[in-house]
């Protein structure tokens, strides 16, 4: 489904173009600041660091860099490709020519960013407060999207679509909550014409507007990359890119629970990192918990190497 309409014009460098589509980069930049996810803005929050593919650019990754540095003046660390997105109707300056947009998602620490377009750090659940289950059901999702999402779904006549639909609201809404689900949970409102984006394709009578809306199909793409983080950390410890040199146990769990939007059980993480063997202890105590002192650990690296060897994975998944 297509769902994104970009439209902006970009002149400070040459745009690569193949024909009759030109090709931007796009970063989702994560990082966790006092048990929040917080990802790297622009435009005072709207949009996300983008610029076009440059012909200067020896990579698309260095032009990535290039683009988030120039931007907001943060260097940027860990980086893998996120998705390319090209729907027919992503449009470069109004004009007939597709923007194609390759996105990235990068894992750092939070830094002070400064810049010309308003860079910032922003909460990810400003975007998608229905996300953001640790403390319970969201009210907006008992009292306003599950009733506003059946009336949708029941409203077609249709009785195959009309089981369609409801069968969708309940996967991704309405049972067992999958936070990896976060694309098909806005894709689904957007279908439904609950988020103002919708505007651009469908009739909007009277969206509840849940979470704050970001410039051209941004909000989609920053989907994409929640989705993907919050299924890779069960099986990658990625997690600790996010992480200081030394942390506590405690700290590494609410950094887990902020990007998954779920509680963890606090023994059944404790265990599955000692069985792991994930961390060591550095030998140091810090104090100043509000509680008990608590040992400080670091993240093995070479735990990756002999993991690597005998093909086994490192799972990092939450058990509640």
């Amino acid at each position: 489904m297509a769902i994104g309409s970009t439209q902006r014009a970009w002149t400070p460098l040459s745009r690569v173009s193949t024909g009759a589509a030109s090709i931007e980069l796009t970063a989702v930049l994560v990082a966790v600041t006092d048990e929040e996810p917080r990802v790297l803005t622009i435009k005072d929050g709207k949009s996300l660091p983008s610029g076009p593919l440059a012909s200067n650019h020896r990579s698309l990754q260095a032009g990535l860099r290039s683009w988030v540095e120039r931007q907001s003046h943060h260097p940027l660390g860990y980086l893998e490709q996120l998705y390319t997105f090209a729907d027919r109707d992503r449009l470069h300056g109004g004009a007939e020519e597709r923007l194609i947009s390759i996105s990235y998602l990068g894992l750092t620490r939070e830094a002070r960013v400064s810049g010309e377009q308003g860079p910032g750090w922003q909460n990810w659940y400003r975007y998608f407060p229905w996300e953001d289950w640790r403390d319970g059901p969201p009210d907006l999702v008992v009292r306003s999207i599950l009733p506003r999402l059946r009336h949708w779904a029941r409203e077609v006549s249709d009785m195959s679509a009309r089981r369609q639909r409801l069968r969708r609201v309940d996967a991704t809404f309405a049972t067992a909550w999958n936070e990896e689900l976060a694309l098909q949970r806005y894709e689904l409102l957007y279908e439904a014409g609950l988020v103002p984006e919708a505007s651009r394709h469908i009739p909007v009578a009277d969206p509840i507007r849940p979470g704050e809306k970001m410039n051209y199909d941004h909000r989609r793409i920053l989907a994409t990359g929640i989705a993907r983080l919050r299924a890779k950390i069960k099986y990658r410890p990625i997690v600790f890119e996010l992480m200081p040199p030394s942390f506590t146990l405690l700290h590494l769990q609410r950094a887990v629970e902020a990007l998954a939007g779920r509680r963890l059980h606090k023994q059944n993480f404790r265990r599955l990192m000692d069985q792991q063997g994930l961390v060591e202890e550095t030998g140091e105590i810090l104090s100043a918990t509000g509680g008990r002192p608590a040992k400080l650990v670091r993240f093995r690296r070479e735990v990756l190497l002999e993991r690597a060897l005998v093909g086994t994975k490192l799972p990092l998944t939450h058990s509640v």
